[in-house]
């Protein structure tokens, strides 16, 4: 049975504005049904790198929580440390981050929880048997929420095609060494120019893998060293330094990630049937992830909001709607015609359509879909 994606136009003729049909679309999508009274409701989304101007504005947000809060239950917003070391790679500078774009209480009526803590270690291993993982590392308060509503900004990304709601799952509440699982097939590697010989890593290793040996440069003659033949590549090395000496080796090919990706996702949902909804904001399409301190001259126009239950029809909906438009004058794909492959277009060679093949495999959802306009 295809599954029903509710969408509605970016128009806001006279009476209504975009936060009323972002509310009808709850509505639709059975908001009340999912989330019940006394609920803890983790609400996923992207705070956005300081500079980066294109994800959801706190507004949307806002409206959600007072919604969720109608019903007698208690929402809070929540993301993961990234692994890169940008200025959301800690919870202090993640919690600035999000408060500098206005993701403050003030605004959004609902408190700031890291997934992950306070450096990407608060997490909890989900069992999900997959092809790739026999458990993910998932954002503990992600996994102790009761519900979730999972808020994500739709746009192109340079290493899956696109970043919808499955990217926002697994990726975004994986916690730090989850995302080195996701990203790399290989070890870990030590930078020796940035070791100071702390042995934090050591301490931290689940696998002894981590030794020290001597070495000139350093004032204590001793620098970080991987076993291979011990490591498993679970990144807590990368996670625990905070030199970036250790960094993640990012040879993977597209498919792979984006198939543990899904993985992810599905570990990031497992234990909440019926208890999770997604809406996806098809506008800004940005060329790059959020992740990047700058977005780009949109790839379309904007398209609307869609909300549904089934997150693999949600992103399958959200690409067709995109390809089915012209490429906007001025941006990187100026000139591509309607139908025509966008995500493809900005980033050659990455066939996105393997996140959804692998969502659907592992019985995440369906890329069957009903688009009912409201």
């Amino acid at each position: 049975m295809a599954a029903k994606v509710f969408f509605t136009n970016m128009r806001a003729p006279g009476n209504i504005s975009l936060l009323d049909k972002m509310q009808r679309l709850l509505k639709k999508v059975g908001l009340n049904d999912i989330v019940a009274p006394g609920d803890l409701v983790a609400i996923k989304v992207h705070f956005g790198e300081p500079g980066n101007l294109a994800y959801i504005r706190p507004q949307y947000i806002r409206r959600l929580v007072d919604r969720i809060k109608k019903v007698g239950a208690r929402p809070f917003l929540t993301d993961a440390n990234t692994l890169y070391r940008g200025k959301r790679a800690n919870s202090v500078d993640h919690l600035e981050a999000a408060i500098l774009n206005g993701f403050d209480y003030a605004v959004t009526g609902a408190p700031l929880i890291i997934a992950d803590g306070l450096n990407g270690k608060d997490y909890v291993k989900v069992a999900i048997n997959g092809d790739h993982f026999q458990t993910v590392n998932i954002g503990s308060a992600a996994v102790h929420a009761d519900s979730m509503v999972v808020m994500t900004h739709f746009k192109c990304h340079e290493l899956t095609g696109f970043g919808g709601a499955i990217k926002n799952l697994g990726m975004g509440l994986g916690s730090r060494s989850g995302k080195q699982q996701m990203h790399s097939d290989v070890l870990p590697r030590i930078n020796e120019a940035h070791c100071t010989g702390c042995a934090k890593c050591i301490a931290w290793c689940p696998a002894d893998a981590m030794t020290m040996e001597k070495w000139e440069g350093n004032k204590k003659g001793q620098k970080s060293h991987i076993l291979e033949e011990k490591c498993w590549g679970c990144g807590e090395c990368v996670a625990s330094c905070n030199f970036s000496a250790i960094q993640p080796n990012w040879r993977t090919t597209p498919q792979a990630i984006q198939e543990k990706m899904a993985e992810y996702a599905l570990g990031a949902v497992t234990g909440k049937k019926d208890k999770v909804a997604y809406i996806s904001f098809v506008t800004d399409i940005s060329p790059q992830c959020d992740c990047y301190g700058y977005n780009d001259t949109p790839i379309v126009n904007d398209i609307g909001i869609l909300a549904s239950c089934n997150p693999v029809a949600l992103d399958k909906a959200c690409v067709d709607l995109v390809n089915a438009q012209p490429a906007l004058n001025g941006s990187v794909i100026e000139g591509l015609k309607a139908g025509e492959d966008k995500f493809k277009a900005v980033h050659p060679g990455i066939g996105w359509e393997a996140q959804l093949i692998h969502a659907e495999k592992i019985g995440l959802g369906s890329m069957q879909y009903e688009l009912l306009e409201i």
